[in-house]
């Protein structure tokens, strides 16, 4: 589908169709979300599904989704990226790595209320790190919302404890879960 195609009649979901399969390789993530992320109506209607649960929370800072919360942004880094005081986080990666993420101390504080957004969630190996360093420092999760959060152990376990959105339609979560949409092989 040509990325910047938009289909006359917008099911939901109908975005997912603007992501790609990896074409590169085992150390590549098996989808490319780019090109969603190139289509304005397509991120808009993802980011609108995303929303939609979230819709009668308080949240104070959102990560990624800022202009459509009308809220402040907090980027959660790579450890060494950030060149003020931060708090830092271990965790193993997708790929099995161990990883080091930051964030700054000045921002989040006890009672602040944080949506956590990630573009997938396929071990939560990550969003569990992000989630440490803002409870850590006394913030309350309000919830998660990726395009994806897949079922595995770490994904189960981020929908049992947290307030979640993600944009995949219950009869492609399977497909999600083994990492091959059917829509690929036509």
């Amino acid at each position: 589908m040509d990325v910047l195609a938009v289909p006359t009649d917008r099911q939901k979901a109908w975005y997912l169709s603007l992501m790609a399969p990896n074409t590169k390789g085992p150390t590549f993530a098996w989808l490319d979300p780019s090109g969603l992320y190139c289509n304005s109506q397509g991120l808009a209607d993802c980011v609108k599904d995303l929303l939609g649960p979230f819709q009668n929370d308080t949240v104070d800072l959102g990560r990624l989704l800022p202009p459509a919360l009308g809220k402040g942004f907090l980027a959660i880094r790579k450890a060494g990226h950030l060149c003020i005081a931060t708090q830092s986080q271990t965790y193993t990666d997708y790929s099995g790595r161990e990883k080091h993420m930051e964030v700054r101390l000045d921002v989040l504080r006890p009672g602040l209320r944080v949506l956590l957004v990630d573009q997938w969630i396929e071990t939560g190996g990550t969003m569990k790190a992000a989630i440490t360093l803002v409870e850590e420092l006394g913030a309350i999760v309000v919830g998660v919302a990726a395009i994806a959060i897949e079922n595995t152990e770490g994904g189960k376990w981020i929908k049992k404890h947290y307030k979640h959105a993600h944009c995949i339609p219950e009869g492609l979560q399977e497909q999600i879960d083994r990492k091959h949409l059917e829509s690929f092989d036509s």
